[in-house]
């Protein structure tokens, strides 16, 4: 019975993948229907990365009084609920309206669910878990370019993920008893109606500053780079628009294969050592993007990337019991998660700012510097949490 619900969890890493590429690679087809400029993704965005926030924050209050379980399953069912909205509407209040379930769906599922898998399962299936929700990305486009082929639409590509939503949070609902069995009573985490910590007490556990500097600073680097390696590669390589494109999924695609590869290496080496090893390889990555030989590097360099940053965010969240305790792990998972739609929101925004009054080129330095505060940040969380 614990295999079944470890094969749920496989599947709803799916699930969450799927809706968070959905409206970037809708958006082209969206907004000349709604007839508002191109810039307005940014409100549907910010929206969508404050509710993810709010429900981030309030994840371990909900998990304490609900169940991880319960939590997971209402948030499917509220994000299918936005994801079938969005294909109704038919205009751009209406989107700006339903991104906000959207938004309030994915924080407090990822924090749950992240939690649940970091105390009840090794660190082999944090990271092949976080592999599914690469794999959900990847499908997410493949569904809106057929519904776009198939009936011209981007609203049959979204009614499609609606479908398979509201399927999977059927199936998390009727498996409400494979996670009371799979809890363990002693486990405050996990216990109904315990104490849940406000905030600031939050903020104030030893090492708590340190791993939400590290999230955020790993965020920055991943999520500026999904934004911005297309652009530097036009921009900067002076390739074609369409093969930039195919060459920064690149990036995804070793970021995807290097999940799978460390839930392999997880066996062997430990959580700490792991982020060390994705740290290095990214180094190594940005490095080889700097160097003055064009393209071949650009393209080592991001493969590079993506590699390295495969084991850091699924070996951060595994380690948080451990560095915290299981009855302090939901509690600092969400503001982690917190911290990483924070950073998702502002920094790849503030390097466009760079990018438009200085250079784009500068996208490897960028980066450096937040792999170099994170390296730093992460060191001390070992130290005070040793």
């Amino acid at each position: 019975m614990v295999h079944l619900l470890l094969i749920i969890i496989y599947f709803a890493f799916i699930g969450l993948g799927l809706p968070d590429s959905l409206f970037g690679t809708s958006w082209p087809s969206m907004y000349p229907q709604f007839d508002v400029p191109v810039s307005y993704a940014g409100i549907v965005s910010m929206i969508i990365a404050i509710g993810t926030v709010i429900s981030s924050l309030n994840g371990d209050k909900l998990t304490r009084r609900f169940g991880a379980g319960k939590v997971t399953a209402f948030s499917v069912s509220l994000t299918a609920f936005a994801i079938w909205g969005f294909s109704f509407s038919r205009s751009f209040p209406m989107i700006i309206l339903f991104a906000i379930p959207y938004g309030l769906g994915a924080g407090s599922v990822d924090a749950a669910l992240n939690n649940y898998v970091a105390l009840h399962y090794e660190s082999k299936h944090m990271s092949w878990l976080h592999c599914f929700w690469g794999i959900g990305t990847i499908i997410g486009p493949y569904v809106i370019g057929y519904g776009l082929t198939s009936s011209g639409t981007w609203v049959t590509g979204y009614r499609f993920v609606g479908i398979l939503l509201v399927v999977m949070a059927t199936v998390l609902f009727i498996s409400q008893p494979l996670w009371h069995k799979r809890n363990n009573p002693s486990n405050s985490a996990e216990t109904p109606n315990t104490k849940s910590l406000s905030l600031k007490e939050i903020v104030n556990i030893r090492g708590a500053k340190e791993v939400m500097l590290t999230f955020f600073c790993y965020c920055t680097l991943e999520g500026t780079t999904m934004l911005w390696a297309s652009s530097y590669m036009v921009l900067k390589c002076n390739i074609p628009e369409a093969n930039a494109a195919k060459l920064a999924s690149l990036f995804y695609i070793g970021l995807t294969a290097g999940r799978a590869l460390s839930g392999f290496l997880t066996m062997k080496f430990t959580d700490r050592q792991m982020i060390r090893a994705g740290q290095a390889f990214i180094l190594v990555g940005l490095i080889v993007m700097l160097l003055p030989f064009g393209i071949t590097t650009t393209i080592i360099g991001l493969i590079l990337t993506g590699l390295g940053c495969a084991p850091i965010y699924p070996c951060i969240i595994h380690s948080t019991p451990s560095h915290f305790g299981a009855d302090k792990s939901q509690a600092v998972i969400g503001v982690q998660m917190a911290s990483a739609y924070t950073a998702n929101c502002i920094m790849p925004a503030l390097f466009g700012v760079i990018a438009r009054n200085i250079s784009v080129s500068l996208l490897p330095v960028y980066l450096l510097v937040s792999l170099m505060v994170m390296f730093l940040a992460n060191e001390a969380l070992a130290k005070k949490t040793a």
